[in-house]
């Protein structure tokens, strides 16, 4: 069991260090002497158990308690002081217990058993909860969503958590620096507000990941955080890496190529537009693209004109100003013999380019519509 001691006296740091020692199953992770750096710990560490002196200065340890539950923190507190007459005010902050100063060995031994019991009951009631199997995947491509073998998804408890998954998603496994996330994530805000802000996003994303029993995929240290990604079926990775493979889309690659394609189900984050991703979301539209051309060639080479199509017109509706997309698109019209779709796609094509930015089809899309129609009207 994890635990932190809070106390501005160098003296009670060395009287509870020396009874904590005797407890098995303890560990001391953090000793602080005032609590602005031990809020900074524990967002971004889980701990199990906070011994905290409540009169301290500049902030009181109620204050902190108080502050700590503002932010969604459950963490079990123990309240450490001198001062009998706040025993009923601690539990307004659900305080775990309250032991009065001295200490006593066998009063904290309790303390210690009590917490060790809780937190035994709470892993055999996961236990129970989750299967010994479960899958989860990380879905970027047309939305931000975390979804288990079960059909079970991550509510969102901000959308600074959702986007905060995003970014350290794309970074696949990479510590990113504290410095940068701010810079990125929360540009413009003041810089004690935004630390405030990215320690309760990182807290929530956390929690977030321990709903489908991945709380420690979200790596940090004092001034860097990490996303694992191992065990963990991304449809971004999956999607990149089978682009990579298919270089060329022959005949024996076309049912792959077809699943592949399935993964993208829209723009990487979807309809988020986190400022920080467009060069990543164009990247990616790109990738897809490419790839799908290389699919459709292959597609109408086996004369799977139907297929093609369907794949065409989900590019086109994606971007209407792709002439690679409108000439294969002529061209699969043309195989079905289908003159007056292909009249109309290219005349709407036609439209919508000099409307939009005052330009005509190129010679190459011109010359293949002319090529076309003379074909079929022979």
């Amino acid at each position: 069991m994890k635990v932190i001691i809070i106390d501005d006296e160098k003296a009670m740091h060395l009287i509870m260090n020396r009874m904590l020692a005797k407890a098995s199953d303890v560990e001391i992770v953090g000793r602080f002497f005032e609590t602005e750096t031990a809020f900074s710990y524990l967002m971004n560490h889980e701990v199990d158990l906070v011994f905290v002196d409540i009169s301290m200065p500049r902030e009181s340890g109620m204050e902190f308690a108080q502050r700590l539950r503002e932010n969604g923190r459950q963490t079990k507190l123990v309240f450490v002081t001198s001062h009998k007459e706040y025993a009923i005010y601690a539990f307004d902050v659900y305080a775990f217990d309250y032991i009065v100063k001295p200490v006593d060995q066998d009063r904290l031994h309790k303390t210690i058993q009590r917490a060790l019991t809780e937190k035994r009951s709470e892993r055999l009631l996961l236990a129970k909860r989750e299967p010994a199997s479960n899958e989860v995947a990380f879905n970027c491509l047309g939305g931000v969503d975390i979804q288990n073998s079960r059909g079970e998804r991550v509510k969102w408890k901000s959308s600074k958590s959702a986007e905060l998954f995003g970014y350290l998603l794309i970074h696949k496994g990479r510590f990113v620096s504290r410095i940068r996330i701010i810079e990125d994530m929360f540009g413009g805000m003041p810089q004690k507000n935004a630390e405030s802000y990215l320690n309760t996003t990182v807290y929530q994303l956390r929690k977030a990941l321990d709903t489908v029993g991945l709380k420690e995929y979200l790596h940090s240290d004092n001034n860097h955080y990490a996303l694992s990604l191992n065990d963990v079926r991304v449809d971004l990775l999956r999607f990149e890496e089978g682009c990579r493979q298919m270089t060329e889309v022959d005949e024996t690659l076309i049912e792959q190529a077809l699943e592949l394609e399935q993964l993208y189900t829209g723009n990487l984050f979807g309809d988020r537009a986190f400022d920080w991703a467009w060069n990543e979301v164009e990247r990616i539209s790109l990738l897809y693209t490419s790839f799908s051309h290389r699919l459709c060639v292959s597609l109408l080479n086996r004369n799977e004109t139907s297929t093609a199509i369907r794949l065409l017109m989900k590019l086109i509706a994606h971007n209407e100003l792709d002439e690679q997309s409108m000439m294969l698109l002529m061209k699969a019209l043309a195989l079905q013999k289908n003159k007056e779709a292909l009249t109309m796609r290219y005349m709407q094509y036609k439209d919508t380019l000099h409307k939009e930015i005052g330009i005509e089809p190129s010679p190459e899309a011109a010359a293949l519509y002319d090529e076309l129609l003379s074909e079929l009207d022979s």
